[in-house]
């Protein structure tokens, strides 16, 4: 007689328990970009000399959220998330209010921060489909977490 093994009822808990944790951490990553773009969205006027650093640096960031997010989660969709989450919050706060204010204003480092972290999005999304990442394995044995 064979002795008992839960294994084969631990593996579909452990299943859901990853589908839900992707979902989770997708989910953190379109709630990084938007983040990011709030801040950014605020913070962007900050420039050294003529230099927009903060604009800069502020795209750069996106970009790098992008292809990490990618990167760890090993799909395109890890890269895409943060950039629309990016420009929903940075396109939202440049809309005008019924009195005519908006946050991120028509200056130098504005366009910088608006143009600029689009494009660097945009360079991030397509990164992201055009790499192969390496998807996380799933063929190792319940309960090795490595």
């Amino acid at each position: 007689m064979k002795p008992y093994s839960l294994l084969c009822v631990e593996g579909g808990q452990r299943g859901q328990r990853r589908e839900l944790g992707a979902a989770a951490a997708y989910a953190a990553l379109f709630v990084l970009g938007v983040m990011e773009g709030l801040i950014g969205c605020f913070q962007f006027g900050h420039s050294l000399g003529r230099v927009p650093v903060a604009s800069l640096a502020f795209g750069a960031l996106i970009l790098v959220t992008s292809v990490a997010g990618a990167a760890g989660m090993g799909t395109a969709l890890g890269g895409v998330l943060p950039a629309i989450g990016w420009m929903a919050a940075s396109f939202v706060l440049t809309l005008p209010t019924a009195a005519g204010s908006v946050v991120v204003t028509n200056t130098f480092a504005g366009e910088w921060y608006l143009y600029g972290g689009a494009a660097c999005a945009a360079v991030g999304v397509v990164a992201s489909f055009r790499q192969r990442w390496r998807k996380p394995s799933a063929s190792r044995p319940p309960g090795v977490d490595i």
